[in-house]
């Protein structure tokens, strides 16, 4: 039988920096829902090594819920859930709560109507205190936008004009709009950061 499960070479290198920091600002308990989930390899690794949280993997594109649903069959793990249908720019969420939401590298391969999407939907579903987290990288205002960043940038704008490194301050301003906290920024390897918003 074919292998379903994709790889993306990324996720090795920053799978166990992420996972430090969501075990500092994950509740004890709950569900985590997990936005644009790829191959689904993030979410099998953060439910095998955070067994008491549910995890439910998402993606609006049905070749990577395949590859979602083999690695939970892979792995035999109990709280990782099927992969959700889910568009983030499409106002009907196919899940009605979460104690947590996760999206880590879709913010500068989708366009901001996603990122708008994503925030409010986050803030429907989201109750008071609980976290929304965003990895990637972003400019920063005040800050120097490292080269390689900046050559990822182009080569993003030259795939889609819709895509790129977002302003950290517009997703901020956005996240506001939708009734969260400002940021609590954490810097990540490979010029990234963490991005920990609360819903207020």
């Amino acid at each position: 039988m074919e292998d379903a499960r994709l790889t993306a070479p990324s996720v090795a290198r920053n799978r166990g920096p992420i996972l430090e920091v969501l075990r500092s600002i994950l509740p004890p308990r709950g569900v985590v829902l997990e936005i644009a989930s790829g191959s689904g390899e993030h979410a099998a690794f953060f439910a095998r090594n955070l067994p008491h949280l549910v995890f439910y993997p998402s993606d609006p594109d049905a070749v990577a819920r395949r590859s979602i649903a083999a690695w939970g069959a892979a792995l035999g793990l109990a709280n990782l859930r099927a992969p959700l249908a889910l568009d983030a720019k499409q106002g009907d969420w196919p899940i009605a709560d979460a104690n947590a939401i996760l999206c880590i590298n879709m913010i500068h391969i989708s366009s901001w109507a996603a990122t708008e999407g994503l925030i409010a939907g986050a803030g429907k579903i989201l109750a008071s205190n609980a976290p929304l987290y965003l990895y990637g990288p972003y400019r920063r205002a005040g800050f120097e936008t490292a080269p390689s960043n900046l050559d990822f940038d182009a080569w993003l704008k030259a795939k889609d004009p819709d895509f790129g490194l977002r302003d950290l301050e517009a997703v901020a301003a956005c996240a506001a709009r939708n009734g969260f906290s400002a940021p609590e920024i954490v810097e990540m390897p490979a010029n990234n950061l963490s991005v920990i918003f609360r819903r207020a």
